[in-house]
């Protein structure tokens, strides 16, 4: 997931860009006071904080690893030669972000494998449920699933140490598919408008799943959601975290005027 350019169009703005939307809240909230201004080898002295980390890293580990199998597997799908090597250099990105928070798990003393494995089965669902049939649902998804999952990480972001901070992002980085799945679907639009229809339903299933799935990691992970709401020591902020889904929806709806799509 990383930023490519992507061509203007009538509906777009600067603004509308993947990163650019994800990225208002981290750069805006941040203020780096209390943990966020500390690096890790201050921070990690709170072992709540250290535990909400490595399951963030053990998170965005599996999540990178997952979107490096698939963009291998949709590349079957590419209509062209020029396609499937455009999703096999973006699948090699991913696999070097999944590469990076591997070896920062390892950095810290932390096993990669055990702290992905809490996480395995609702990404593994996620995918499973949202299995596309045709190239253009690929390319949806990619842009759409993918963008979700960098939203909330970006959300979670603000609260981190400057160094885990400056990994995450790093790895949040889009990996071009934005650019690519805006050019190739509003492409297949013009040339036949009857798509876009069937696309809308099935990047709206996807932001459904999504959320339902971010929702699930983030309640069954108490030192996670703990940190996402600010270190609130009584538990889920129910009320904070509605605000934050909110703005990730903001963010969707956005794409979707991007991609050439009713939200």
């Amino acid at each position: 997931m990383t930023s490519a350019d992507t061509p203007d169009t009538p509906d777009r703005t600067p603004s509308d860009t993947p990163s650019d939307v994800a990225s208002d809240t981290a750069s805006d909230t941040a203020g780096h006071t209390g943990v966020a201004a500390q690096d890790w080898a201050l921070a990690a002295a709170d072992p709540q904080y250290r535990a909400a980390v490595v399951d963030l890293l053990g998170a965005l580990a599996y999540g990178e690893l997952a979107a490096f199998e698939r963009l291998a597997e949709d590349a079957k799908l590419a209509p062209t030669l020029a396609d499937k090597a455009e999703l096999a250099k973006m699948a090699s990105a991913e696999f070097h972000h999944f590469e990076r928070l591997r070896d920062r798990l390892t950095e810290i003393g932390e096993e990669p494998t055990a702290a992905m494995q809490p996480f395995v089965a609702a990404l593994d669902g996620f995918h499973r449920q949202t299995a596309p049939s045709d190239w253009l649902e690929g390319l949806v998804k990619a842009y759409v699933g993918d963008s979700i999952a960098s939203d909330f990480y970006r959300e979670v972001a603000v609260r981190l140490d400057s160094d885990t901070r400056q990994l995450v992002l790093a790895v949040l980085d889009d990996t071009g598919h934005g650019g690519f799945a805006v050019e190739k679907v509003r492409a297949a639009i013009d040339a036949d408008p009857r798509l876009g229809g069937r696309l809308a339903l099935w990047a709206r299933r996807l932001m459904g799943e999504a959320l339902s799935q971010s929702q699930r990691v983030v309640a069954e992970r108490d030192a996670l959601s703990t940190m996402l709401v600010g270190g609130v020591a009584d538990g889920f902020d129910l009320a904070e975290v509605g605000r934050m889904f909110s703005r990730i929806t903001e963010a969707h709806t956005k794409r979707m005027a991007a991609l050439g799509l009713a939200a």
